[in-house]
């Protein structure tokens, strides 16, 4: 292979295996339909509605018309997502609308306003709310599985799988009608693909009515499994001790336990969203996966490479700016030009997230930046949303500080500039102490002394509800985590979701992560992780753990993961306290990176992008489903081909540049040598061009 051929590598091998995404042409031509089943449909509730919203796009290219989302109506969010419309009458899909809305229900129908623009029909759960206890009944005696009555969200559930599982029926009689009629193609296949036990229940009446559907049913984590974590207990080193019969009553959620596993066990083909939570529903669903379905992106390529480089440095400055608000009343004490922004963020689950292992990692980093004598400074954003009275006056304070500087430094300038202006005219150069004036002094010595104060800077930004019990602040507090000036490391608890909106920050999440360095995420109990996801399609390195999905299925894909910015903390094999040293020094060897090794590790995090990307990952969802049609119609032949193709084949090689890994586990990051970095083969002439290498590397 020729060393241009080598350097495209990552972006030639993921496309030629795509020939399936042709617009539905095959569905329509073999009458095969696919139904995708979850309460997250144009729902915004959690974060199967990201996956679900993200797949659309590769789904409709894939299946075309022949793709229907099937979720239940919520006015609020369908007011916002849903385009609605009637469905042409005749039509199998028409028929069954008609028939379900004959029965007293409330049937709606349009199309999804997101990328792909999926078909939607959508259930309005309380209009068959009469029929519950009917429901429930029935249930009940054809599988054993009863419903308390107090239990709301399980009764929504029973309502929304029956109506689901009439729906496909209908169709299912309606389209082998319209067959008989016309006599000509194939008759119909129908996949319904269910995800998570909220829409388990469909899949359930479905089987025990003997529809002739294939069935899918996807956990993207176990619900016995998040009780478990929840509740501080050394889950995966026991995972074969659990009496699980048991561990679900005294949560009071077998009930939910066994629709759970009624519909794992019931379903033709069972996947699940990693390796990880694979082995986690095989111990506790009883049932191991027949397919590893990973959750992808939506990536969108920039035209030229330097582009996501450039929006890194444009949001950098931006998160400079919020740390002087918040350091403000105290004189910025790092330089800016040393500084790297570390994140955490996602749901306030102090345990299950890791916020309680990044934080003593980040002080056993401050203790081994000052140690080593480093001049880098790392400012730590900890986004989650917490219960808030406001924003703390300290923020607010150092807030107007800083506008107030800024105006004034910008209204000096303009006077400077015509002052060099008028003095130019009249065919000299002007003088240093004709530009800046004394009372332009005067003025900066005002708003720097407004900046003095005796307290140490804030380390929230808001007056947090019952701080004094507060995981991440009771951690600061116990850490020692204050922002004095002598810390190498500062933090910034922001209990907050992030959006443009924001008074202080003013950035969407996507721009905040751009503007960071390095995202933190050593979670115990993450069945895939979208937060490290997204930091890899935006060209961000990331530390993960081998107890997340992300973790895992990229370390089965790259050959050295840290030489791509991809970090994996071994959290399941060795003491907590080991972990916490590995973390740290993971950090601590990325603060000894210098600007330019970090750029050529953020150009090869990007590449990656194509391994996360639903275009390639869809070709999983797509094995599934051809296995379970197998199960139900044995004539349907699996496409052995397209089960070989897409992600399964992309395999990330150690870059040439990078040496062998020592017997440390420490040294897989850019070597300093910048000859080594010169002869990198990946790294192409327009990423050296970038690499500035006359530049000042002090930044």
């Amino acid at each position: 292979m020729s060393v241009k051929a080598a350097r495209r590598f990552y972006r030639v091998d993921s496309a030629h295996d795509l020939q399936f995404l042709h617009s539905g042409e095959s569905a329509s031509a073999e009458n095969r339909w696919t139904f995708e089943i979850a309460w997250e449909v144009a729902n915004k509730v959690g974060g199967i509605y990201t996956v679900i919203r993200s797949k659309a796009s590769a789904s409709v290219e894939e299946l075309g018309d022949h793709y229907i989302l099937l979720g239940p109506y919520k006015e609020h969010c369908a007011k916002q997502e849903v385009e609605t419309f009637e469905l042409p009458q005749g039509t199998p899909l028409a028929i069954a609308v008609k028939n379900l809305r004959d029965r007293g229900f409330k049937v709606v129908t349009g199309n999804w306003l997101v990328d792909g623009n999926p078909l939607l029909v959508l259930f309005d759960i309380g209009s068959a709310a009469w029929n519950l206890d009917n429901y429930k009944k029935e249930l009940f005696e054809k599988s054993g599985v009863g419903i308390p009555h107090h239990d709301t969200e399980s009764n929504d559930a029973v309502i929304f799988g029956f109506m689901a599982a009439q729906f496909i029926a209908e169709f299912n009689h309606a389209a082998l009608q319209e067959h008989q009629t016309s006599d000509s193609g194939p008759a119909p296949r129908i996949v319904a693909h269910f995800h998570e036990w909220l829409a388990g229940i469909g899949l359930v009446m479905l089987r025990l009515w003997g529809i002739q559907v294939a069935t899918v049913f996807t956990t993207h984590a176990t619900l016995l499994g998040r009780y478990l974590c929840a509740g501080n207990i050394d889950f995966y080193n026991n995972l074969d001790k659990f009496d699980i019969d048991e561990e679900a009553g005294r949560r009071q959620i077998y009930h939910r336990y066994c629709m759970e596993r009624a519909a794992t066990h019931l379903a033709h083909t069972f996947t699940t969203v990693s390796e990880i939570t694979g082995l986690e529903a095989e111990h506790l669903l009883k049932r191991k996966p027949d397919v590893i379905t990973p959750n992808g992106l939506n990536v969108k390529k920039f035209s030229a490479l330097h582009e996501f480089q450039n929006l890194h440095a444009i949001y950098k400055e931006k998160l400079t700016n919020l740390s002087a608000v918040i350091s403000m009343g105290h004189h910025l004490d790092f330089d800016v030009d040393r500084t790297l922004y570390f994140f955490i963020a996602g749901r306030y689950e102090f345990g299950n997230k890791g916020a309680d292992v990044f934080i003593e990692a980040l002080a056993r980093l401050n203790h081994m930046l000052k140690v080593s004598g480093s001049d880098k400074t790392v400012v730590a954003f900890l986004i989650f949303p917490a219960r808030t009275h406001n924003f703390n006056v300290e923020t607010l304070r150092g807030q107007a500080v800083v506008k107030s500087l800024r105006d004034t430094i910008h209204d000096i300038q303009l006077k400077i500039g015509k002052r060099i202006y008028d003095i130019c005219l009249s065919g000299r150069l002007p003088d240093a102490d004709e530009m800046l004036q004394k009372e332009d002094t005067v003025r900066l010595k005002r708003c720097i002394y407004a900046t003095q104060r005796d307290t140490l800077p804030p380390i929230t930004t808001h007056n947090v509800v019952d701080d004094a019990t507060d995981p991440v602040l009771n951690s600061f507090r116990r850490c020692r985590l204050f922002n004095e000036k002598s810390d190498r490391v500062k933090v910034i608890f922001h209990p907050e979701f992030l959006s443009s909106t924001n008074p202080l920050f003013g950035l969407d999440y996507e721009d905040f992560v751009r503007g960071c360095h390095l995202g933190v995420f050593p979670s115990y109990y993450e069945p895939w992780g979208y937060t490290p996801a997204e930091c890899t399609v935006m060209g961000i390195p990331s530390i993960s753990t081998n107890l997340s999905g992300f973790g895992c299925f990229m370390g089965d894909h790259i050959a050295d993961p840290m030489s791509y910015g991809i970090y994996v903390v071994d959290r399941r094999f060795i003491s907590l306290d080991d972990s916490l040293n590995q973390l740290a020094q993971y950090m601590f060897d990325f603060t000894r990176l210098n600007r330019r090794q970090r750029i050529i590790q953020r150009n090869r995090t990007e590449r990656l992008s194509d391994l996360l990307d639903w275009r390639n990952l869809s070709v999983y969802y797509r094995k599934a489903r051809q296995m379970a049609l197998h199960a139900v119609f044995p004539e349907f032949d699996v496409d052995e081909e397209d089960n070989r193709s897409g992600v399964g084949r992309l395999s990330y090689p150690r870059p040439i540049s990078e040496p062998p890994s020592p017997t440390s586990s420490r040294a897989t990051t850019p070597v300093p040598s910048d000859q080594s970095d010169e002869d990198d083969e990946v790294d192409d002439e327009r990423e050296l061009r970038e690499l500035s290498v006359g530049e000042d590397e002090k930044r």
